[in-house]
């Protein structure tokens, strides 16, 4: 009888343990349940459109989505309209994104950047940019532009934004969309009331340019020699016309061309920069240390022991290359306009507007 009241007191506490061991098990559930911190995403729609996690306490019982829903803030409203516009257009036609890359370069490297590729001729008084041996039958995108400004305008009310702001995030996007690396655009550029038809065929690195003037040209934009081999590397992608690719002058003598096509100042049959046209990468190096670059000068980059060497590490490493592009870039985005230059946010990027609105 002992025996089974020492076995029945035995069970009966056993079972005493589970109860407790599954009544703290559910208190403890239930105090983390209502303590929790309750962890969703949010996403910094500033410049770098980082996606990041955020532990938000006061929150914890509100609907997470519906932070996902707020307005734009006024930058990040300009670069989603821009990159919508960028990414469109490319999809349409994979060379406008060395086209709009082009146009930021062209823009910049004349007197800053300050939009002044953008403005259309006015016959008898205004000479602007587009029509400079440089940019004239070559130079395009300008569509691209005016539709990106027209977007911002239409979907981010009063949020001006210059004309060479866009082109400056349009050429990030486009390089971004081709396959290369990002970079952080800021915003804050003018455009300027006047163009420089001389300064575009002036200052603009030439086809036919020695290395020695190309050195002299970018060293007058403060840019040493690895940087312009960097920005130089923008060949990796798109074509060039015929007329100049096949022009003894500019042509690298050594490459396998096809040139079946006429030099005629209007034709416009192409000429890929290098294998790859359509991919931001380092092919473009890889054909010059091969002696195949397309244009005279691509390939006298290899001319001397300081710009070959530059070439070779960027033929060697195309991480490299895309990393110092992107930050050769962002320095050519910060070229100033000329001194004294009059500037404004223009309503449409092709023409000034009918008086200066620097102050908007």
């Amino acid at each position: 009888m002992a025996f089974r009241l020492s076995h029945l007191s035995l069970a009966l506490s056993l079972l005493a343990l589970a109860l407790a061991g599954v009544a703290i098990y559910r208190n403890t559930y239930e105090a983390m349940s209502k303590g929790f911190q309750t962890l969703s995403p949010e996403l910094d729609l500033l410049e770098s459109a980082a996606s990041i996690l955020t532990l938000d306490n006061n929150n914890a019982e509100q609907n997470s989505d519906s932070k996902l829903t707020q307005p734009l803030s006024p930058s990040a409203c300009i670069f989603t309209a821009v990159r919508g516009v960028v990414n469109s257009a490319i999809d349409r036609e994979r060379r406008m994104g060395a086209s709009l890359i082009r146009l930021h370069f062209h823009d910049c490297f004349v007197d800053g950047c300050d939009g002044g590729v953008l403005l259309d001729d006015i016959p008898g008084s205004f000479q602007g940019e587009k029509t400079s041996p440089p940019n004239n039958n070559s130079a395009r995108g300008f569509e691209v532009i005016e539709q990106a400004k027209q977007r911002v305008k239409d979907t981010c009310p009063n949020t001006p934004v210059s004309c060479a702001d866009i082109l400056a995030i349009a050429a990030r996007d486009s390089v971004v969309k081709l396959g290369g690396q990002g970079y952080n655009v800021a915003l804050g550029r003018r455009d300027a009331r006047a163009a420089n038809f001389t300064g575009a065929l002036t200052q603009l690195p030439a086809p036919f340019d020695n290395l020695t003037v190309q050195i002299r040209k970018f060293n007058d934009k403060n840019f040493n020699a690895r940087e312009m081999v960097a920005l130089a590397g923008a060949h990796t992608v798109g074509f060039t016309r015929c007329a100049t690719a096949c022009n003894s002058n500019n042509v690298n003598p050594a490459a396998r061309l096809q040139c079946n096509c006429s030099v005629t100042q209007n034709d416009t049959n192409l000429q890929q920069l290098d294998t790859t046209p359509a991919v931001f990468d380092r092919v473009y190096f890889q054909d010059l240390s091969r002696n195949q670059g397309i244009l005279f000068s691509d390939q006298v980059l290899t001319g001397n022991t300081t710009t070959a060497a530059i070439v070779t590490t960027y033929s060697n490493n195309g991480a490299v290359f895309l990393g110092d592009f992107a930050a050769a870039m962002i320095k050519m985005g910060n070229l100033p306009p000329s001194p004294g230059v009059q500037l404004e946010i223009r309503d449409v990027c092709s023409r000034v507007n009918p008086s200066s609105v620097a102050s908007m």
